[in-house]
């Protein structure tokens, strides 16, 4: 059996994970990650030393290692991780020199997709990942292969508007999908209020239960954006508001059914059924992570 150490260091929380072949977790450890270069290396190498410790292995002992990570990724060179405090940090280096062995370094939501990818179990070649978390993008696996664009930005779909009439974005944009379909613009919507509470007084506030349609309408209008301008087999949601379950699945294909009744091409291509919710228990990040570094995607 081959070993694969994966870790997803997030901007609260590094993931670290071994998996077999198939994408199987055998072990898990999560830490915070830290802010600033040397706190992201240093809670990264601590992570992978508990779960390497769980199985009784060093880390040279692993077939490889692969870490996903927020921000431009080039050659093992990190950019732009805001959210983790780094301008530029050369990841794959830092670790090489503590492990003696040099990982595979993506973005976290290229490593999300190609995890959702090997989750979904389905023989499927091609598919888009939905990451609904704090923000809102697509990873993209196309023929078997993550699908990063001509200058890395193939998925950043938060900054698509759907509606120029719609509430505005932090980047005074109307209507941005991110600002309909994330934990951030559901924030945003409601003056500072968590995501989670906005959505749990939907029931009850007419506000809150705006708010609620509204993400219903761009997780719906995101899946019609993949499937019509890539014509993926399916689109798997991932993220934070995917704890919403079956109600979130069904708020958005109901408002794919009102397209469908309107449209018979739309009803033709058949988005209902292109859709499906991840597990929120499986680490796709982590496990694509590790995928990665095994050479998946």
């Amino acid at each position: 059996m081959s070993l694969h150490l994966g870790i997803d260091i997030g901007g609260t929380k590094s993931d670290a994970v071994l998996v077999d072949q198939d994408g199987r977790v055998l072990h898990r450890h999560v830490l915070p990650s830290g802010q600033g270069d040397d706190e992201v290396v240093a809670q990264a190498l601590a992570a992978i030393s508990l779960v390497c410790a769980d199985a009784g292995i060093a880390v040279t002992e692993a077939d490889s290692v692969g870490v996903g990570i927020p921000g431009s990724v080039l050659d093992g060179v990190v950019s732009h991780a805001q959210n983790l405090g780094i301008t530029r940090l050369d990841l794959a280096g830092a670790l090489a020199d503590a492990w003696g062995v040099r990982p595979v370094v993506d973005n976290d939501v290229n490593a999300g997709a190609v995890g959702a990818w090997v989750a979904a179990d389905g023989g499927l070649r091609s598919v888009a990942y939905l990451n609904l978390g704090t923000g809102l993008a697509a990873g993209l696996v196309l023929d078997g292969k993550v699908w990063r664009g001509a200058r890395g930005a193939a998925g950043e779909i938060g900054h698509v508007s759907i509606d120029p009439h719609g509430p505005l974005g932090p980047d005074s944009l109307p209507g941005g999908l991110e600002t309909y379909a994330s934990g951030s613009g559901i924030a945003l919507q409601a003056g500072g209020a968590p995501a989670a509470q906005v959505l749990s007084a939907a029931d009850s506030d007419e506000r809150a239960a705006a708010i609620r349609e509204g993400l219903f309408y761009g997780v719906a209008s995101a899946v019609r954006l993949l499937v019509l301008t890539l014509d993926v087999e399916e689109v798997l949601l991932g993220g934070g508001l995917t704890r919403m379950g079956e109600p979130l699945l069904e708020g958005a294909r109901r408002v794919i059914r009102g397209w469908e009744r309107q449209s018979s091409f739309l009803a033709s291509v058949d988005l209902t059924a292109r859709v499906r919710v991840l597990d929120p228990d499986i680490p796709v990040a982590a496990v694509g992570a590790a995928m990665r570094g095994a050479g998946r995607g």
